[in-house]
């Protein structure tokens, strides 16, 4: 294989020999720009590392299949050059390439179950990929067409943002962008509501009253001194808890409200919760409940957010601290009031990619969940993930 990847100013650039190309593709335009122009060899949305590996191959070759008739005919003779990217640089589905038309689109690999795979559309060309690519990495960085919002936060920062990226994707496209690119410009630049200043003592300065907006005033819920107890020492939280609040209820959490807050061995005394806790129950906050998995706490001392699973008597990391915590709520919120705009489009067949397109916005915000060696639990991750699954096999994939 002759493979060439060059660098230039620090960028690897994956090019492909003519060679190379023969038999699988015979469009031209897609040949001459995987022998010229080339593929990125590092980007946060694709990854071609597989093609640099291993050169092109049919969806047939690289799952195995000889058998005909397991795989649809369209799917077959597809090339696999690369993969979506996920939180934590992880490849979540395959990108594909026809070489007859140059299109490219996505499918999940099921090695056991070809006959369930299908394709989704993603560009209508390599150089429209790459773009598309490109003006996506420049807005998770603030650089390129996207260097003025470095400094900026807030809704009004969002919504020009998303306006900028919808733009990019939509010209080219006859103004109609697979799904996945629509929900970048809707769901990524939502990144960009918090500032990071570190005015708050905290990870992030949250707009005044963006809770208040996005849930309703009175479903957001300020403490007073006397709800905090003795072992809530980290002055940061305190402050926000009274100044800034947390939602009621939402989706996935439950605030409690019925009491002032208690320390996590009070919390069990008074309502008989299974009597193993974590040694350091005395200075872990109880905030409320995650949906059928245990408590949300706060450690008294750091402000750091943990999820303790009762069923497994664990303690794991959930969020940085509660500005983080709001954003996460915000932004679960939001996605289900972006996704009621758009008629439900959003959770369809395309959920996975949805959840994943979350995951990376709160990873970038919080890397709490990210930053494990990936054998810790993390409940925001699980939950996107879990019903991810939910809506692929109610799908019948």
């Amino acid at each position: 294989m002759s493979t060439t990847i060059t660098t230039q100013a620090g960028d690897r650039t994956i090019i492909l020999s003519e060679p190379e190309l023969d038999p699988y593709v015979t469009h031209a335009a897609t040949r001459r720009w995987l022998t010229g122009p080339g593929l990125p060899g590092g980007n946060t949305v694709l990854s071609f590392a597989e093609l640099s590996r291993a050169g092109l191959r049919t969806v047939a070759d690289s799952t195995g299949d000889a058998a005909p008739g397991r795989l649809t005919a369209e799917l077959r003779d597809q090339l696999v050059i690369g993969g979506l990217l996920g939180p934590g640089g992880r490849e979540t589905e395959s990108v594909l390439l026809d070489g007859t038309t140059g299109e490219i689109s996505t499918t999940h690999v099921l090695r056991d179950r070809p006959d369930l795979m299908d394709r989704r559309a993603l560009a209508p060309s390599l150089r429209t990929l790459v773009r598309f690519a490109e003006a996506t990495d420049e807005l998770a960085g603030l650089r390129g067409q996207f260097a003025s919002y470095a400094g900026r936060y807030g809704t009004k920062a969002v919504a020009e943002a998303s306006r900028h990226l919808l733009s990019v994707f939509e010209e080219g496209t006859d103004g109609e962008p697979a799904p996945f690119w629509k929900m970048a410009a809707l769901i990524r630049p939502l990144a960009l509501v918090a500032g990071r200043a570190g005015q708050s003592g905290l990870a992030l300065d949250l707009p005044p009253r963006l809770l208040d907006e996005e849930f309703g005033r009175r479903a957001v819920v300020r403490f007073e001194e006397v709800d905090f107890p003795s072992a809530l020492g980290h002055e940061p939280t305190r402050r926000f808890l009274r100044e800034v609040g947390l939602p009621e209820g939402g989706f996935l959490f439950t605030l409690d409200t019925d009491a002032p807050l208690a320390a996590l061995d009070e919390y069990d005394a008074e309502c008989g919760a299974p009597a193993e806790l974590p040694l350091a129950a005395a200075s872990l906050i109880r905030l409320g409940d995650l949906a059928e998995d245990g408590s949300l706490v706060l450690d008294g001392m750091t402000g750091a957010v943990l999820h303790w699973s009762e069923r497994e008597g664990r303690l794991y990391p959930l969020n940085t601290d509660v500005s983080t915590l709001a954003f996460t709520l915000w932004l679960l919120h939001r996605e289900r009031a972006i996704d009621a705009a758009s008629g439900h489009a959003l959770t369809t067949a395309t959920y996975d990619q949805l959840a994943m397109t979350m995951l990376q916005v709160l990873s970038t915000v919080d890397p709490t969940g990210t930053a494990t060696d990936g054998t810790a639990r993390h409940y925001w991750t699980e939950a996107f993930q879990d019903e991810a699954v939910g809506v692929l096999e109610s799908c019948g994939r």
